[in-house]
């Protein structure tokens, strides 16, 4: 039975005060087709040998596949020791998320995460952190505008996630705030300056470069990021952070670096689980450091003079203040943030580079393997990290899915976001994937092609 502390006549009392008839007025805003009736049809609880029974049989229905397909989440080799002590009861469980009397041992991993972070983007402060990259994006827009003041629009290159692109608007338009998206050249895949200096800067606050693109592509950071800082713009990044591990930090490109700094930190630890939970992360420079949303851990000493860690520059108005405050983030995703922190202190630096190094070495590998066919066509010419886009001399959504059928997750097919590249695919290798892999995939995409462009209508499944 659960545990209900408010008697009726508690609960009328409280409606009384506040002139309500009744519980159901309080979510009156909530139009009826979005409520439930109660009706829920649920099963009859199961003991633990059939709930296991039922997760594995459920777990098999996603199969297992040759993963090609990257797009925002990526397929990583994660040392088994991450997990067996990011499990651990002292970590899994013996942590408040969000109040100040967090274990001092949770506040110290958090700040060890929070210098890692710092470092590997060349920022002043990060902090610990955000629910996932695409909110990440949206808090940064609303960083961005408040730093800046009585402007309302950030320029958004269409090189940027699409998914990053849409949570991001829903989270500020509701507070007037536009993101004008900035098209990018079809040859390479990247936005360039000819382009930024078409648009129309009055009221921009802010411009996003991201590094690697979307499509894969390295954007020129420098001269961006220059451009940006001479039109009184800021910067926000948007990068993979394993990539960082190899390329020119944010807090080094141009002339002064980035001002804001955020990203999926999926790459650092967490599996894929079909979609998450994963994690995002947010780095600025120290002048903005008090519109930076989340939670900060900072280190200290107490009156004995012995090391301390605490919550520091975390309004608490946020909790309460809801559109209004600095940032609705009550709490994130620490635990997620104790498997990357663990997961970076294994690796170190070299390690991150190595991986970095391997998934780059396996993507060019694959893309000459699958541009060998004469219907699969490389699309832009600039410098890539560890995806690529394609083009296929067949429908790209039914050949992935006769690919799938095969055994390979063949790719992301970018025709619903990006109808001018026709039947193009988006294509990933990180270092998991072997040189038979890449093999059999080639051949495989090779045959389906070929067989797929050469049939009648109608006739090829």
């Amino acid at each position: 039975m659960p545990f209900i502390p408010h008697t009726e006549a508690d609960i009328r009392h409280m409606l009384d005060a506040i002139g309500a008839s009744s519980i159901d007025d309080l979510f009156d805003e909530i139009p009826a087709a979005l409520r439930s009736d109660d009706r829920l049809n649920l099963p009859a609880g199961l003991n633990e040998m059939d709930i296991t029974r039922l997760a594995h049989s459920r777990a098999a229905r996603d199969g297992r596949y040759v993963n090609f397909i990257g797009a925002g989440a990526y397929e990583h080799h994660i040392p088994a020791a991450v997990w067996e002590l990011t499990t651990r009861g002292e970590f899994y469980t013996a942590y408040t998320p969000y109040q100040a009397e967090a274990s001092q041992g949770t506040l110290q991993l958090l700040y060890e995460y929070q210098s890692m972070m710092a470092s590997l983007m060349a920022m002043d402060i990060s902090n610990a952190s955000m629910y996932d990259g695409a909110s990440a994006l949206g808090e940064a827009v609303l960083m961005a505008i408040r730093a800046q003041r009585k402007k309302s629009k950030v320029l958004m290159p269409k090189t940027v996630n699409p998914v990053y692109r849409k949570v991001a608007h829903n989270l500020v338009w509701r507070q007037g705030i536009e993101l004008p998206e900035v098209d990018y050249d079809r040859e390479g895949g990247n936005t360039t300056i000819e382009t930024l200096d078409t648009e129309d800067l009055d009221d921009v606050a802010a411009l996003v470069i991201p590094q690697p693109s979307f499509f894969g592509v390295l954007e020129d950071v420098d001269a961006l990021t220059d451009w940006a800082h001479e039109k009184g713009l800021l910067v926000i990044g948007v990068v993979n952070p394993l990539a960082m591990s190899l390329l020119k930090p944010p807090g080094q490109w141009g002339a002064n670096g980035a001002d804001i700094v955020v990203g999926e930190g999926q790459p650092l630890g967490a599996p894929l689980s079909s979609g998450g939970p994963y994690f995002g992360f947010m780095c600025c420079t120290q002048k903005l450091v008090r519109q930076m949303p989340g939670r900060i851990i900072g280190r200290t000493v107490d009156l004995e003079g012995k090391e301390g860690f605490t919550l520091t520059l975390q309004a608490r108005e946020q909790h309460i203040r809801r559109g209004k405050a600095t940032s609705n983030i009550c709490t994130n995703q620490g635990l997620l943030v104790t498997a990357a922190t663990i997961f970076m202190a294994l690796k170190g630096p070299q390690g991150l580079r190595d991986m970095a190094l391997q998934s780059h070495a396996n993507t060019r590998k694959l893309v000459q393997k699958l541009t060998a066919s004469d219907g699969v066509h490389p699309v832009f010419n600039r410098p890539v990290f560890h995806e690529s886009v394609v083009r296929l001399d067949a429908p790209a959504h039914q050949i992935l899915r006769a690919m799938e059928a095969r055994g390979i997750v063949g790719g992301y097919y970018l025709g619903p976001d990006y109808p001018e590249l026709g039947d193009a695919v988006l294509v990933c290798a990180t270092e998991m994937r072997t040189e038979e892999e890449m093999d059999d995939y080639a051949d495989k995409l090779d045959e389906v092609v070929t067989k797929r462009r050469d049939a009648p209508p109608c006739a090829y499944k």
